[in-house]
């Protein structure tokens, strides 16, 4: 396992549409899964889509767990989001790739979703919550898109610059 780099707005290869995965689930995307579960636990986040490292994969970790309860990794492949709830809910988000930057999204309060687990199984399941947002947040990202993207334009161009700043002085 490696910490891999995680690449930040404005990188190019964060507004790439990720590609789907062929063959199903291999030892090869397993060891990928893994690198990038110890990447965004070292960030610390709780989720992360492969474009995010540079590889334009249709795959996202997550781990929703509390601080005081133990680690619960969990990994899609391809997901999809077969339903939508017309409930909107508002939740603040940040994200890895636009550090020290959060503001409020609006997205489905509930959403279904079906993708393959570490195991290459076929999974289907209703997700609501912090689960139906990070799981929106983190299949944005496969699509091209960072939650700046769901914000105004004045607040996006100063959320990039902020971000620009940051990097700069690091």
């Amino acid at each position: 396992m490696a910490i891999r780099e995680i690449l930040v707005v404005p990188h190019p290869v964060l507004k790439e549409v990720s590609a789907p995965v062929e063959g199903g689930v291999t030892d090869e995307l397993r060891a990928l899964m893994d690198d990038m579960l110890e990447t965004m636990y070292a960030a610390p986040g709780i989720g992360l889509a492969a474009v995010q490292i540079g590889v334009p994969k249709r795959v996202i970790v997550m781990d929703l767990a509390g601080k005081d309860e133990p680690p619960a990794p969990q990994v899609f492949v391809n997901p999809e989001i077969t339903w939508a709830s017309e409930e909107l809910a508002s939740y603040e988000e940040g994200c890895l790739s636009v550090p020290e930057i959060f503001d409020n999204v609006e997205r489905p309060a509930k959403v279904k979703i079906k993708y393959l687990n570490r195991a290459g199984d076929l999974i289907e399941e209703e997700a609501e919550g912090l689960y139906a947002v990070c799981i929106q947040h983190e299949m944005d990202h496969l699509e091209g898109v960072v939650f700046l993207d769901h914000l105004s334009r004045l607040k996006r161009d100063r959320a990039v610059a902020k971000v620009k700043k940051l990097v700069k002085a690091a």
